[in-house]
């Protein structure tokens, strides 16, 4: 079966292809446009499709749309309730609904040649939840938790895999929504809705939770696999924050105690689920799963032996999600994700025409790997662009951004670079047969959706990457799935004794993350990195802007264009 997912609806557009149960590709449509999340999260945006990532998606499998077997959208009208009767304040959410029954024929005007026919509606919970259970390893019986803001008419489902089925047990109605409440407070803090939730669990470092109880009056589990969540009076806990004010003591407390009561209340729930399946593996999905504080208190606290999660756990996962649901259903055996190297990428002789036809001075060192860990090692920021592109908010040693963590420095250094809030972190990457020796939490951790403590006797050695709270959120490399990275890990650590090196993605505030040559170009332009690492060649800042350029190279490769 060839099957095309599409997420639209809401935010994050993406598209995904799954032929005979195995992902093919998987691409998000800010990617292509350059918007970030694809669009805002508004009912009169509810129409636009993630038409370039789709196009781009059966490009990759020499496939036209006429092709297709099957196309699924993850959203299913029928089930949907009106805003008002579900206790939410969206006086325009008619047109969603509206936008969803048509979105047959807007696909068939997106995708000339496709069959509106081959649509179909997939319940967005039960998209999100193939997501996990399906793309996770070794989770042939598994427990399933779903947790977004919303979905038709409800903001959670529990379920389990059962072979190739999905079995759901429990889903919570709106207007409780433990996703909901967390937007809530991202605006009040006056940061961008469905947007910015990552920068309040930052700040909630910076707090303690003493506003704990009477979050609780509002926030709580119900005990037979639900909850409720709706009705905070957040102007009573703190004074709104301006988008451009300077939080305060009061903002970063009650980001504390609304991030220590939502995991309590997750807590509740995966306890009640393993109640009802007694299974070893966890999947989550759902945006609230991007909130990896509260990954790492399930994995360390609640019963299951193994928590994955979706590295697109957002909305963007259920264009896989929903293609990998149809597939299942066809009799196809679902084929576990590898990676979330899902997007676009380009041969090293299609980049070395980019840098030929953007007449930029480069070098073809010998091995990239070595030339960027010495880079690093002399303290350089690198801009890392090497093979396909990440699926999901991560950047995974795909589109990076890459620096010494030795250095505390360079904490304030990334977050001048890219734009960002001085109170927000970057991450570490860290061979995987390292970690356990610095990094105390879920392990193996490719996708960075949990975090680790820190060991006392690191934090020292590379402060860069150590939260206020003496935690790191890391991803582990795995040298058999990223032989490049971990070269490059290999020779940074032989010059400095680190084992690790500062990992934030390629980007600037409120951009998408880069993703093709052009894109990765005009970030290093336009930011003070020092060394572009595109494929096999080597961009020096130095050289690019240097005037009068011999194109002498030295001794580190041959020069390939000027």
């Amino acid at each position: 079966m060839r099957i095309l997912g599409i997420n639209a609806l809401f935010h994050d557009p993406a598209a995904a292809l799954v032929i005979d149960g195995r992902t093919v590709a998987a691409a998000e449509e800010e990617r292509f446009s350059r918007r970030k999340h694809g669009k805002r999260p508004l009912p009169f945006s509810a129409w636009e499709l993630p038409e370039q990532a789709a196009a781009w998606c059966l490009k990759r499998a020499g496939l036209r749309p006429r092709d297709l077997d099957a196309v699924a959208y993850s959203f299913d009208p029928a089930l949907a309730r009106p805003a008002d009767a579900m206790g939410l304040d969206d006086p325009w959410d008619h047109l969603r609904l509206t936008y969803a029954r048509e979105a047959p024929h807007f696909l068939r005007t997106a995708l000339p040649g496709l069959d509106p026919e081959t649509v179909r509606f997939v319940p967005h919970h039960m998209a999100h939840a193939a997501s996990g259970a399906y793309a996770a390893p070794d989770a042939d019986g598994c427990s399933v938790l779903v947790l977004d803001g919303r979905g038709e008419r409800a903001s959670h489902l529990a379920a389990r895999r059962v072979g190739g089925r999905l079995q759901p047990l429990r889903a919570q109605d709106l207007p409780h929504s433990l996703g909901l409440v967390y937007e809530e407070l991202t605006e009040h803090l006056g940061f961008l809705r469905s947007s910015d939730e990552f920068k309040v669990m930052a700040l909630a470092s910076h707090g303690t939770p003493r506003m704990l109880p009477e979050l609780r009056r509002f926030v709580y589990p119900t005990g037979d696999g639900g909850f409720h969540a709706a009705g905070v009076p957040w102007a009573q806990l703190c004074a709104p924050r301006g988008p451009d004010e300077p939080w305060t003591q009061y903002h970063a407390d009650v980001a504390a105690s609304a991030q220590a009561v939502l995991e309590e209340t997750l807590l509740d729930l995966v306890r009640w689920l393993h109640g009802r399946t007694h299974d070893a593996v966890l999947t989550l999905a759902g945006g609230v799963a991007l909130n990896c504080v509260a990954n790492s208190r399930i994995a360390r606290e609640g019963p299951f032996s193994r928590v994955w999660v979706q590295p697109a756990a957002g909305d963007a996962g259920t264009a896989l999600g929903g293609a990998l649901l149809l597939s299942a259903g066809a009799g196809d055996a679902p084929e576990p994700m590898t990676g979330a190297d899902l997007g676009r990428d380009w041969s090293d002789a299609e980049l070395g025409a980019w840098l030929k036809t953007a007449a930029v001075p480069c070098e073809k060192p010998e091995d990239i790997a070595v030339t960027v860990a010495r880079t690093l090692a002399d303290n350089g920021i690198v801009a890392w662009f090497q093979g396909r592109s990440e699926y999901g908010p991560r950047a995974l040693g795909h589109r990076s951004l890459l620096a010494h963590p030795g250095h505390a420095g360079n904490l304030e250094r990334l977050n001048d670079v890219k734009g960002r809030e001085q109170f927000r972190p970057v991450a570490p990457m860290v061979l995987a047969d390292r970690a356990a020796e610095i990094f105390d939490g879920p392990l193996p951790s490719p996708y960075m959706l949990f975090v680790h403590d820190v060991a006392p006797a690191w934090r020292d050695r590379v402060p860069a990457v150590v939260h206020v709270d003496g935690t790191a959120r890391i991803q582990t490399v795995d040298p058999a799935r990223e032989p490049l990275l971990a070269r490059m890990l290999r020779e940074f650590e032989r010059l400095t004794g680190l084992p690790v090196v500062v990992n934030t993605s390629l980007n600037t505030a409120g951009r998408p993350m880069v993703d093709d040559p052009r894109d990765a170009l005009e970030c290093f332009g336009s930011s003070p990195v020092d060394l572009l690492a595109i494929g096999p060649y080597a961009v020096r800042r130095g050289a690019l802007f240097r005037t009068g350029d011999t194109g002498d190279t030295g001794d580190t490769g041959e020069e390939v264009s000027r």
